[in-house]
Formats: C-alpha cells, sequence, structure tokens
C-alpha cells in the first residue's frame, strides 16, 4: 500500500473536522485534477489489506462516503494515530456497510458457494473488521463528480482518457497487489474497468467473478430471481428471470473449479 497521496493531504485531513463537508476551499485543495465537467478528489481509500480473499468493486466512491472516511482520516491523525493506521480506519469507516446491501450480498455469495470456498459457515464472516478479508474498492478509486454531482458512469470511464489513467494506475496497483484475491464487480461498469486491466494482462479472467447483480435494496426482484426466489410468472418485464438463474449456476461452476 502506497500513502504517497495520504501523506501530501495530511494537512487537509488533520483539520477536517466531524461537521466539515467537501465543498468549498477544502474542496479545492482535495481536487486531484479537472478535465472539462469531471473532476477527481482525494479522500481516503488508499488502504488495500494483503489480507483480503474478495475484492468488491464499485463504480466510484460518492460524495457521502468521501466524507465519512475525510472525518475518520482527521479524527484519527488529530488521535495522533500513524498514517497506516489512520488510512485503514478511514479506509473501513468509508466503505459501503448499509445492513440491507450487506444482507443481500452475502445470500448472493453463499449462494455461488464462496462460504464453502473459503472455509467459512456464511460469507457474513468475511466482513469481520479485524480480519479483513475484504477489500473494498472502485473502479475509480477516489471520488469523481460530474458537473458537480456523483459519477455514475457517464462519460465511460475506459473510453475517457482522464478516468481510464486511474483504472490503469491505481486499480491495477491493487489487482497486482492482490494476485491471489477474486474480484466482484458490482454491475457492468465496474466489470468493464475490469475486462479492461484482464486486457493488459494486468487481472487473470479465472479470479473476476461477473454477472451477479448489485446488492443494492433497490434491485430486489433481479437479486430474489439470481437467488432461484422469484416466480418467473409474477416478475416485471424489467428483470430477466432466467438470465440471472443461468448467471447464478455459472458462477457457481466458476467458485466449484476453484475449489478442485
Amino acid at each position: 500500500m502506497t500513502l504517497s497521496l495520504f501523506s501530501q493531504f495530511s494537512p487537509v485531513l488533520r483539520a477536517f473536522g466531524d461537521r466539515q463537508t467537501l465543498d468549498g476551499l477544502v474542496l479545492r485543495e482535495l481536487t486531484l485534477g479537472v478535465d472539462g465537467p469531471v473532476s477527481c478528489v482525494y479522500a481516503p481509500f488508499d488502504h488495500t489489506p494483503a489480507s483480503a480473499r474478495l475484492a468488491i468493486v464499485g463504480i466510484a466512491p460518492g460524495r457521502v462516503q468521501a466524507e465519512n472516511a475525510l472525518r475518520a482520516a482527521g479524527a484519527a491523525l488529530r488521535a495522533g494515530k500513524p498514517a497506516p493506521e489512520a488510512a485503514r480506519i478511514a479506509k473501513l469507516t468509508g466503505s459501503f456497510s448499509g445492513a440491507q446491501t450487506r444482507a443481500n450480498l452475502v445470500a448472493m455469495l453463499d449462494a455461488i458457494g464462496l462460504a464453502t470456498l473459503f472455509g467459512l459457515k456464511t460469507c457474513a464472516d468475511l466482513f469481520d473488521p479485524s480480519r479483513e478479508l475484504v477489500h473494498f474498492t472502485s473502479a475509480l478509486r477516489y471520488p469523481v463528480f460530474v458537473n458537480g454531482a456523483n459519477y455514475n458512469g457517464t462519460p465511460n470511464m475506459v473510453r475517457t482518457k482522464f478516468l481510464l489513467r486511474m483504472i490503469e494506475t491505481h486499480l491495477a496497483a491493487e489487482a497486482v497487489a492482490l494476485p491471489d484475491t477474486l474480484w466482484l464487480p458490482l454491475g457492468p461498469k465496474p466489470a468493464a474497468a475490469l475486462q479492461h486491466l484482464i486486457r493488459l494482462g494486468a487481472l487473470p479472467a479465472a479470479r473476476v467473478l461477473d454477472g451477479m447483480p448489485h446488492p443494492s435494496g433497490l434491485n430486489g426482484e433481479r437479486i430474489a430471481a439470481f437467488l432461484g426466489r422469484l416466480d418467473p410468472a409474477r416478475a416485471s418485464v424489467k428483470t430477466n428471470v432466467a438470465k440471472l438463474m443461468l448467471a447464478r449456476v455459472g458462477l457457481a461452476d466458476r467458485v466449484s473449479s476453484l475449489s478442485a
């Protein structure tokens, strides 16, 4: 784990208070780059645990995640924590942890056999922060904004040089640092970033588990279809039940082959 940016911005992090927000002068001080309407801002998401057996990849940290991580880093530094520990605390605080999202994710991970592969009773055990068996990351490690709003996948990160550079530097470095970790993209945008790393030779295709629905509570119908809990006759036209069930079978076969 390199903490060069954490060290560079440590004075700003140390001053970031419990009620402070990411705007004004602080936003400008933390800006890493701007390309037209697209801007990238530093937030302490650098920590990459060597113990991780699973990497969960989202699109990019949002403003709320960034502010939570910045506040945690500031509090840790003011408490005298060394940079590596402050970075670890910030990362664990800022990473997604919604109860429903995590419950959905655990159910799907268990359904494809990851608990068995990892020798666990349930993948809920992966989320013990003291063990750091999960690496929460994003295709774009640091927060990206488009016209001030959270980046949602547009413009295409693989076709936009400003964003592609982040994939080929930060995300690629994480892939190299975790050669035995399984990588789980949450949706097609992060999957495209991982496929780009596969083409570059930075990540083995066999380590990527693609095809699982996003675990958000807003995605309940597709999750139920993936888990085989949805009667196809009751599905909306937006949910391809057969495709999702086949995705589960395919992922389960992939996981089974890893344990063979």
